[in-house]
């Protein structure tokens, strides 16, 4: 016997003592049953199903026993307590284990949050929970309801019920954005799978219609602009999806729609090497799980190019990647970590990344400070321009965004020879006087880049004699920069790319240190190349060029 496979039936022992759930919830009211259980086909993560079963629930840095859990004791406090609260772990420890080995410890489990939860409406009743909750208990039914203990079974499913009912009453108070697309989904969902829940369908898709077209633009992507939470967004759908298709129903057409415009802008998003890029206080995320979910989602599409609701602008050109923030920061209630990133870009040749953003903590559980996820919030941790050291739109220390910009205005243009954007913002318009224009100009070949940045004069505020700007690209780790004799270009090496040379017309250019957060959410040393100089009330030009070597 294995010291493993020992540990593992400790566990499933431990937490499956005794059956109290015929008289807790009482054995004598007839059962409830599914008409009909979805297939999920995104592959989950091997290495967290594996530490589920050797009694470690992981979730970004942070780990929680499972020998002796009590879920009410865990809450729904922080974002460890909420992954574990809305069971998708399940799909997880699908990908490790059988069904007859799984269920054990997923009935048991699930047994635990009964105990905690099933009987009073708490915290853990939270409806973008209860969402979530119904959409992986229905797809992973056969690991959660293989128990012979009818009592269990019964519990489930009755409190599986009581949830829908709770759903039908509270899903509207969920937070905008996904948090209640999630609570809609979820009625949805229980409308079409539990036994006699037919006539919430309908109600449901109502529901679910609205909170769409209160949190998702008119091209697909979620007015929070985070691509973390955009993958979620395709997730859930996906798994609605599923729902419909277990249940023999045609899914309508206008869900149909913002399920495929989600993916679009999902893929607008991401990088040559399949990771996101970041944006919004998110990271690259796992390339291995994204493709997973693109796999299994069950849709198609093609990158999204030129988004103006979603904000990010895509240019690509055999094998060169760019992906440019051209709107707004998100509004306040739609995000609690926007980040001043107007005109910033993120560039990969290949799998190789070369131009980045800092990135953020992302949604998992992260041992960053609280300091430094605030510092990556600002235009300085973006490979954009800074004006004076001073942020675009203003980040409060409370999460939420101040003053800045209001207005984006972008100019897209496609000819045999080259994709071009020009985008300018007003943020700096208020305190200086400036509109900063940034063009961008991808050849077709995929071998150019070139880059010109603008202060354009506006309004009735004046800098009084200059002031300095920072024009900041922060390079991926590993890309290693060399500054040319004349301080005016540089030479980018990178482990899986060609060098690529970067000249600058008008300015210096310098090396800093920088850092760059990986999937993981860890940070990594990393360097930035910066061009310096300063502008004066007439404003100024600047231009500069990435050209592959070969």
């Amino acid at each position: 016997m294995s010291a493993g496979g020992a540990a593992e039936r400790d566990v499933v022992a431990r937490l499956a003592r005794g059956s109290p759930f015929a008289r807790l919830f009482g054995s004598n009211r007839q059962p409830l049953r599914l008409v009909a259980v979805p297939r999920d086909h995104v592959l989950g993560d091997r290495a967290r199903g594996d530490a589920l079963l050797a009694g470690r629930f992981e979730w970004g840095n942070e780990t929680l026993g499972l020998a002796d859990l009590d879920f009410a004791a865990v809450g729904v406090s922080d974002a460890l307590a909420e992954e574990l609260q809305g069971f998708a772990w399940l799909r997880d420890l699908a990908a490790a284990a059988s069904r007859e080995k799984g269920a054990r410890l997923a009935e048991a489990l699930a047994g635990r949050w009964l105990l905690a939860h099933g009987t009073r409406v708490d915290e853990a009743w939270r409806p973008d929970l209860w969402g979530l909750r119904v959409l992986f208990w229905t797809a992973y039914a056969p690991y959660i309801l293989s128990s012979r203990d009818p009592g269990y079974r019964s519990a489930l499913l009755n409190t599986l019920a009581r949830g829908a009912r709770h759903l039908d009453a509270n899903a509207d108070r969920a937070a905008p954005g996904l948090p209640r697309i999630t609570a809609w989904s979820g009625i949805v969902a229980t409308g079409l799978l539990v036994q006699g829940g037919q006539t919430r369908v309908a109600r449901g898709e109502a529901g679910l219609t609205r909170a769409l077209s209160s949190a998702q633009s008119e091209d697909g992507g979620l007015m929070s602009r985070s691509p973390m939470e955009q993958a979620l967004l395709v997730d859930r759908l996906g798994l609605l999806r599923a729902a419909y298709f277990a249940a023999k129903q045609t899914l309508p057409d206008a869900l149909e729609s913002a399920a495929a415009a989600a993916l679009a802008a999902l893929h607008g998003v991401t990088m040559g090497d399949g990771a996101l890029s970041s944006w919004q206080g998110g990271n690259p995320g796992d390339a291995r799980r994204l493709a997973a979910l693109v796999e299994g989602c069950g849709l198609r599409a093609r990158p999204l190019r030129a988004a103006r609701g979603w904000g990010y602008q895509r240019l690509s050109a055999l094998g060169t990647i760019v992906v440019i923030d051209a709107a707004p920061p998100p509004p306040p209630r739609m995000t609690a970590m926007g980040c001043a990133s107007t005109l910033a870009f993120e560039m990969s040749d290949g799998r190789q990344r070369l131009v980045v953003n800092c990135g953020g903590p992302g949604l998992a559980p992260s041992a960053m400070s609280h300091e430094l996820a605030e510092a990556l919030r600002t235009t300085a941790a973006h490979s954009t321009l800074v004006l004076a050291d001073k942020n675009s739109t203003a980040t409060l220390p409370d999460g939420s965004l101040g003053r800045g910009v209001t207005d984006v205005t972008i100019d897209r243009a496609e000819d045999n020879d080259s994709s071009r954007i020009e985008a300018s913002h007003d943020g700096y318009v208020k305190g200086y006087g400036l509109v900063h224009q940034r063009r961008l100009t991808l050849g077709n070949d995929g071998k150019e880049l070139r880059g010109e940045d603008r202060f354009i004069p506006r309004g009735r505020k004046r800098i009084r004699e200059s002031a300095p700007y920072a024009i900041r690209f922060h390079l991926a780790p590993g890309v290693e920069a060399t500054i040319t004799a004349d301080g005016m270009g540089a030479i980018l090496r990178s482990p899986d790319a060609p060098p690529w040379n970067v000249r600058v017309r008008g300015a210096m250019l310098t090396l800093e240190e920088s850092l760059h957060v990986d999937g993981d959410g860890m940070t990594r040393p990393s360097m930035q190349m910066v061009i310096v100089g300063e502008v004066s009330a007439l404003g100024a030009d600047i231009a500069w060029q990435f050209r592959r070597a070969s």
